[in-house]
């Protein structure tokens, strides 16, 4: 179990890993506008996702959100999502909690890098868009993690277990596995 701290905006997040699925809760504002969305992510024992389930709100907008991935083909609440397909990996843009899910199922060893193709559910739109990811593992809790064809970069370091509990400038781990408990003032 992890507890973030939003950086660069008022908001937390709580996740846990439960066997191979991922759930957490998200709370923060966007655009002064208070934010809900429950997840749960549940994956394969090679840590390929099979679905996802996003709910909650953004200010008065109800979310509802249905993710299936099989075989490598998509659905976003029934709907195929054919610009997805051939993705392995969920992404939750407003959460780094499936960072964990390339981390785990890559393996990299120090110095090694490997590209991912991700199903990106884009906040606050919430629409399935393909997003071209690298993991290139650093050193032996460090990544650097780019995507958008290398348009943004961002140096991550994560716990034993593979969740991240630095991404430098966005989110702090501030509870729970390898983190400190950091309280300010």
């Amino acid at each position: 179990m992890i507890l973030w701290q939003w950086l660069d905006r008022p908001g937390h997040e709580a996740s846990r890993v439960d066997g191979t699925t991922l759930s957490g809760a998200a709370v923060f504002s966007h655009d002064r506008t208070p934010v809900r969305l429950d997840y749960a992510i549940v994956c394969d024992p090679n840590w390929i996702t099979l679905r996802a389930e996003v709910t909650g709100w953004i200010g008065d907008r109800s979310v509802s959100i249905a993710i299936e991935a099989n075989d490598g083909r998509w659905t976003l609440n029934g709907e195929p999502q054919p610009r997805v397909d051939g993705c392995i990996d969920v992404d939750l843009n407003f959460s780094p909690c499936t960072n964990l899910l390339p981390i785990r199922r890559l393996g990299l060893a120090i110095g090694n890098e490997a590209p991912v193709r991700a199903a990106w559910l884009r906040f606050p739109s919430m629409q399935l868009e393909p997003l071209s990811q690298t993991y290139h593992r650093l050193g032996e809790t460090e990544y650097r993690y780019t995507s958008g064809d290398g348009s943004f970069s961002a140096e991550l370091t994560v716990n034993e277990q593979g969740m991240v509990v630095d991404y430098a400038g966005v989110w702090q781990a501030v509870a729970g596995a390898g983190a400190e408990l950091k309280i300010e003032n």
